[in-house]
């Protein structure tokens, strides 16, 4: 067992998990339009559910408006549905074939509630790295069982994969903490 391309892998393992935080908090509202806040949507679409990226162009006209492009007028309705149907509060209108999305000033109690779904994010990431720390120790102690490694390797490995889950988990907080400290500026 070369450890070294485990710890390689282990650390690609928690990269994952930390592009995923900051892909969700890409959706999440600030009071600014943004692309990112419609891309994690899916559209029923041809009977099966489909990213909104894929039936239409996401656009921001202005600092307060998004707009989604849809490619088959048949679509529209479904696209507003999708929108609407989110847990992002927003109240789309449909124009044609381009359904225009107004970004509300958030309330109060709404930024309060969107920090609270970025914790449940950075939560669930936090568990994805943990979920890959126990995966490597669990390897780690069958190899110590199997004779490939030393009892002393064991404890020393473990050290450094724990070093690596703390740093990811210290990232994730740091991360969390600007994102909150966007949503709950006015």
């Amino acid at each position: 067992m070369e450890f070294e391309t485990t710890k390689r892998d282990i650390r690609r393992r928690m990269e994952g998990a930390l592009e995923v935080l900051h892909k969700e908090f890409g959706g999440l509202r600030t009071g600014r339009a943004a692309a990112s806040l419609l891309e994690p949507l899916t559209v029923e679409a041809y009977g099966q559910p489909m990213p909104i990226n894929q039936v239409g162009t996401i656009g921001v006209p202005e600092p307060r408006m998004l707009t989604v492009q849809v490619w088959d007028k048949g679509l529209v309705s479904s696209v507003e549905k999708s929108i609407r149907e989110s847990d992002l509060g927003l109240n789309p209108s449909n124009d044609g074939q381009l359904v225009r999305v107004p970004i509300p000033p958030l309330s109060e109690e709404r930024r309060i509630e969107i920090t609270k779904i970025a914790g449940r994010y950075a939560e669930e990431a936090k568990v994805a790295v943990r979920n890959v720390r126990r995966h490597s120790l669990d390897e780690l102690k069958k190899a110590e069982k199997s004779g490939d490694i030393s009892e002393d390797e064991l404890r020393d490995y473990s050290q450094e994969i724990q070093d690596v889950t703390d740093e990811f988990v210290t990232g994730m907080d740091d991360t969390l903490a600007k994102k909150e400290q966007e949503i709950l500026q006015v």
